[in-house]
């Protein structure tokens, strides 16, 4: 059957794009589909619709093409001309080498490998290179499906969000920088954790993370509770501004990590077991007792520690006023701490990206993986939990008028 219509084909294609849960089959039959298309162009001498005195030859429609792969059923549309001369050897190809093609396909793709890597990529896979503007168009069509899914509306209300960064060596200017890469995860009104938004800036401050936040809003995100961040300057006046009325957790990983810092090593493990009795404690009334005898007990030793804990301590309790069951899973960044070392493993092999573009291609694309996993997953918390459960909003005035409460 000759398919005549190439918009129909581009429409089924996107259709099972999105409706794919598996994000690494889809990735592989778009980027067969867009082999075949800038194969035939190589022959003919010509794009599609393209008038050049270059040209040899006429499309002639498609042939539908089912191929198996390790990833699945791939359904393509193998173009075909007017007289008949065009034969392609991906198929041929494909099957002797279809793990080493899929492995190459993800590091071309995933790892934001260079232009001239994708060309050698293809001239070893396939026999053929192809022009640097078709490598560049099949980067600005992933570009394109990925820009969707970073822009995609936000219609469930999401009760959590956490939020960190990490920072990744990128080309600017003809000078290498240190990126911040700004990475937001949700969990929605389902309990689905799902990641929302990914920004590479040149540095992490309160405009980025405040224009980041806009764009989240402007997308519908709504019916947020609580942020869970660590305490970088600019993110917390960002989340100040742009989320006021909602709790804010500060992450507990980073203030331990912070308090030992502050004291000899000697002691270390002992001050570590004493604020780890605080997170851990039953309710926030035990918490805020335990803090109280921890700030006596070091307030000799450790004067500054002492009034550190006191002033700033607060802010990591703010779980102790949502659903015990969701506790432990709100009180740090850790969720996305390991996210981002999965990315620090596809990108360690890449060292410096040429540009930011590569540099966000890669990491939405794991984070596409990513999100599509914790969606078809188990639910990651029970929230309706909220309704059997009223959630204390209230907060203490001061520190020191909690601790003088006991």
């Amino acid at each position: 059957m000759t398919r005549n219509n190439g918009n129909n084909a581009e429409e089924s294609k996107q259709e099972k794009y999105i409706d794919d849960p598996d994000f690494l089959r889809s990735l592989v039959q778009t980027f067969l589909q867009e082999y075949l298309e800038a194969e035939i162009s190589e022959h003919l001498g010509a794009g599609k619709h393209e008038r050049v005195s270059s040209r040899v030859g006429h499309r002639n429609g498609y042939k539908p093409r089912r191929l198996n792969t390790r990833v699945g059923k791939l359904f393509l549309d193998v173009p075909q001309d007017r007289e008949s001369t065009f034969r392609t050897e991906l198929f041929e190809r494909y099957q002797r080498s279809e793990k080493a093609l899929i492995l190459s396909l993800q590091e071309m793709v995933i790892q934001g490998v260079s232009t001239r890597k994708v060309q050698k990529i293809t001239k070893e896979l396939c026999g053929t290179i192809f022009s640097k503007s078709c490598v560049s168009d099949w980067c600005k069509r992933l570009d394109d499906e990925i820009g969707a899914w970073l822009n995609r509306p936000l219609e469930m209300a999401y009760p959590y969000l956490i939020v960190d960064a990490r920072y990744e060596k990128v080309r600017r200017d003809h000078k290498v920088e240190s990126n911040g890469v700004l990475i937001v995860k949700g969990i929605n009104e389902e309990g689905y954790r799902d990641l929302l938004a990914v920004e590479v800036v040149n540095t992490e401050n309160v405009s980025n993370w405040g224009d980041l936040f806009s764009r989240l809003l402007d997308r519908g995100l709504h019916g947020v509770r609580l942020v869970i961040s660590d305490n970088h300057k600019g993110l917390k006046q960002a989340i100040d501004r742009y989320f006021q009325g909602c709790s804010w957790q500060r992450c507990q990983t980073h203030f331990m990590k912070n308090v030992l810092d502050k004291v000899r090593p000697k002691d270390k493990a002992r001050v570590k077991q004493m604020l780890r009795e605080v997170f851990d404690a039953s309710d926030s009334k035990a918490a805020w007792k335990r803090l109280q005898n921890m700030v006596e007990m070091l307030r000799t030793t450790y004067p500054n520690l002492s009034e550190f804990l006191e002033e700033e301590c607060e802010d990591t309790l703010a779980n102790f006023n949502f659903p015990v069951e969701h506790r432990k899973r709100i009180r740090t960044t850790n969720s996305l701490e390991r996210l981002n070392q999965e990315i620090k493993r596809r990108t360690r092999v890449i060292r410096i990206f040429p540009n930011a573009e590569s540099c966000l291609r890669l990491i939405s694309a794991l984070c596409i993986e990513q999100s599509e996993e914790w969606l078809m997953g188990k639910i990651y918390l029970d929230m309706n939990l909220f309704e059997n459960e009223e959630v204390k909003e209230e907060q203490p005035e001061t520190t020191m008028m909690k601790l003088q409460n006991f």
